[in-house]
């Protein structure tokens, strides 16, 4: 089992930058995928970031590539998203998740991730 707490939202203009953490409890986190989504009202909630556990592998939609770098430091239990060259359609609650499955890879899907963090708000204005 592992607790997320997620942190660094804020206000930004586009074209800046931000970094979001999400530190976890437990042993268990630097064995799990982990993932950044976000959900805006009415849109269900969709991936940004993906990464295996030991970080080697990493998936980002074409609507973040580029732009968007997950990292993780397990040594820290702690995983990272830095976001750059932010555009106004970013605006969006974003959630740190867990996929407690022992997997090489990881999962796009939402509903694969069983640990979720409380949500850290982006807004980004024009």
């Amino acid at each position: 089992q592992v607790q997320l707490q997620a942190c660094g939202g804020g206000l930004v203009q586009a074209g800046g930058s931000l970094r979001l953490s999400c530190a976890g409890s437990g042993r268990s986190f630097s064995r799990y995928a982990m993932g950044w989504f976000r959900q805006t009202p009415g849109k269900e909630r969709e991936i940004v970031a993906g990464i295996n556990w030991s970080g080697g592998s990493t998936y980002y939609p074409d609507s973040v590539k580029g732009r968007f770098t997950i990292s993780r430091d397990n040594a820290k239990n702690t995983l990272y998203l830095q976001m750059n060259s932010l555009k106004p359609e970013d605006t969006a609650v974003y959630y740190c998740a867990a996929d407690s499955r022992i997997l090489p890879g990881y999962s796009e899907h939402s509903y694969e991730y069983d640990f979720w963090g409380q949500g850290t708000l982006v807004t980004v204005s024009s």
